[in-house]
């Protein structure tokens, strides 16, 4: 695509002759080192700025008209709701006529497709401007609780009561969307001597857990789900168990930061994995160890990464558990 037939391009050309001048801006950066080059500009006395020589300013309309046919409309367009004539304006002007053509929006939304409504694309930044066009809509990621219930645990929601072993015998598991849970889904009956976060999908499903506990599938970042089922454990022991690298790390601490008490699983038995099974793969200089466990901070400065997926069905890892949580916790 030719370099003035892109928006950036051309919406440089546009601030040129509109403004007389131009910034350089990383989203321009060719367009402004090829205006640079033409005999129609001069650099200022500000730094990475140029300026149109008014005997070229035909020149420069001729440019526009060819790239751009509609240029004085647009331009048009912009001042007369008082916007600059340059890419911020031009996105301003996208959002609200956007905006002005939504239909009755519902309550809620996907996260996605509120943005999707707002903003040109719908993993575009939702700003606060844009925010704005949403008014009250309430907006969700979504995202969903994948749990294996501990015994005696039940399901409930207004009237309704399920014991939620009886739905993981059906489904296989028991799921809870965001949008249950906001919409007034409780978890009652017997609580679960601990709650177990697991960070990997196969194995959330192939571990034995220790008796009572309630076993949770926290997949990588996806957190917003888990802060929900949280609220519903108060006083309820939470263990994490995940991959012993770098992003490993970076959800305990995430995770930390929504439950202060959370006890980290890292196996002693995990070093006799080192040999012939860690994966050699660096570890950023400025990870916070703090006060992770010895073998990550082991791993860490040997530059291997351990997978938990080698511990699934280790028959040491149920003790190993139930030794973090205490019997006169549970």
């Amino acid at each position: 695509m030719s370099l003035w037939a892109r928006d950036a391009g051309r919406l440089a050309l546009a601030e040129l002759w509109r403004a007389g001048s131009l910034r350089r801006r990383l989203s321009q950066a060719d367009a402004f080192d090829e205006l640079a080059r033409l005999p129609w500009t001069r650099r200022t006395s500000r730094r990475d700025e140029l300026a149109l020589d008014p005997v070229h300013r035909a020149a420069l309309e001729t440019l526009l008209d060819r790239a751009w046919p509609g240029w004085r409309d647009e331009v048009a367009r912009l001042e007369a709701v008082g916007l600059p004539v340059d890419e911020r304006g031009w996105r301003r002007l996208g959002d609200l006529e956007r905006q002005g053509a939504l239909p009755p929006l519902p309550g809620r939304l996907n996260v996605r497709t509120a943005t999707a409504a707002v903003a040109p694309h719908s993993k575009a930044a939702l700003s606060e401007a844009r925010l704005e066009g949403l008014s009250d809509v309430d907006l969700t990621r979504d995202g969903v609780v994948r749990l294996r219930p501990s015994p005696g645990l039940s399901l409930v929601r207004g009237g309704l009561s399920l014991a939620a072993d009886d739905v993981a015998t059906v489904l296989g598991e028991v799921t809870i969307s965001e949008r249950a849970f906001r919409d007034g889904t409780r978890l009652a009956g017997e609580p679960p001597r601990a709650l177990l976060l697991v960070e990997n999908k196969g194995t959330f499903v192939d571990l034995r857990p220790p008796a009572g506990w309630l076993v949770a599938h926290v997949p990588g970042w996806d957190t917003a789900s888990v802060r929900d089922l949280l609220e519903q454990l108060p006083g309820v022991p939470v263990v994490h168990f995940g991959d012993l690298d770098p992003n490993g790390v970076r959800i305990v601490r995430h995770l930390r930061a929504l439950c202060p008490g959370l006890r980290w699983a890292v196996p002693g038995f995990w070093a006799e994995h080192v040999p012939g099974r860690a994966l050699a793969q660096p570890w950023p200089d400025d990870l916070d160890l703090g006060d992770a466990p010895a073998l990550v901070r082991d791993l860490a400065a040997r530059g291997l990464w351990l997978e938990q997926e080698l511990l699934a069905l280790d028959p040491r890892l149920e003790a190993a558990l139930s030794a973090l949580v205490p019997s006169t916790e549970a």
